[in-house]
């Protein structure tokens, strides 16, 4: 193993920094190509069909061109749909994003759950079968709450976030049957994360809230333990299109050790 190899971060745009920020505190070393395709940003109203394709094919370009020694699919969406696929066809170790539904079973105390996600992630079998296995005897209330990722990605642009828009999502949750009493949310989408603050004030102070960013660091070091890890050069972010709109993501880049861009 080259010891310079980079692990590799995909998402549809900037919610995978969460996950990334995780990584950085369990493995500082390791030199990391942040990965994030705007060109096809938002993955939530597109078609399995779609999502797939896309995934499979960037994915397999980025995994010729930089040879990432890992590539994390730091995208629930993309992850409940193509995360299968890529790994049949890519000879590298493929870490996915799963709704964190075991945990937030763990936390609830009175067994009411809700989950947002993009549209697409709500509605997969895979969402069905985490709810099975791990919430059985819980409630576990699901809110399509893809407007959010629109405004993750305003507020990394140094925009504001439109308080509005957080409080449709807690009201499309508490919306629902027995939804007042929901005490934990999972946020089954790595944009959500950036939006902690202000979901927070939109649900209030009973609710806690529940990502997969930790587990996926956890499976990383895992998966990379034993191996030497080299920075030759600075960590970058890859985007799919070169909007113009980019730069004004260079500061938040920065905050997360991403130092440059690049269009793939």
């Amino acid at each position: 193993m080259d010891a310079s190899a980079p692990l590799l971060l995909f998402d549809s745009g900037v919610g995978g920094l969460s996950v990334l920020a995780a990584l950085r505190a369990a493995l500082p070393a390791a030199p990391v190509i942040y990965a994030a395709d705007n060109g096809g940003l938002p993955y939530g109203p597109k078609s399995e069909a779609e999502v797939a394709a896309r995934v499979c094919g960037l994915l397999g370009r980025m995994s010729e061109r930089y040879r990432p020694r890992l590539i994390c699919i730091a995208c629930n969406t993309a992850s409940t749909i193509a995360l299968g696929m890529v790994r049949d066809v890519l000879a590298v170790p493929i870490v996915g994003t799963v709704p964190a539904i075991k945990p937030a079973a763990a936390l609830t105390r009175c067994g009411v759950i809700g989950l947002l996600g993009t549209a697409a992630t709500i509605r997969q079998g895979y969402v069905d079968r985490l709810e099975a296995e791990f919430a059985g005897g819980k409630r576990l209330l699901r809110f399509a709450a893809g407007e959010l990722v629109g405004a993750a990605e305003a507020k990394l642009r140094g925009q504001p976030v439109d308080p509005a828009v957080c409080a449709r999502a807690a009201a499309g949750l508490r919306g629902s049957p027995d939804g007042e009493q929901i005490d934990t949310v999972v946020l089954a989408c790595t944009h959500f994360p950036l939006l902690l603050g202000e979901l927070q004030q939109a649900f209030g102070p009973q609710v806690q809230f529940v990502d997969g960013a930790a587990g996926i660091a956890r499976r990383i070091t895992h998966l990379t333990q034993g191996q030497d890890f080299v920075r030759t050069r600075p960590d970058f972010a890859l985007f799919t299109r070169d909007d113009p709109d980019l730069a004004a993501l260079a500061p938040a880049l920065a905050r997360y050790g991403l130092e440059r861009m690049e269009a793939l």
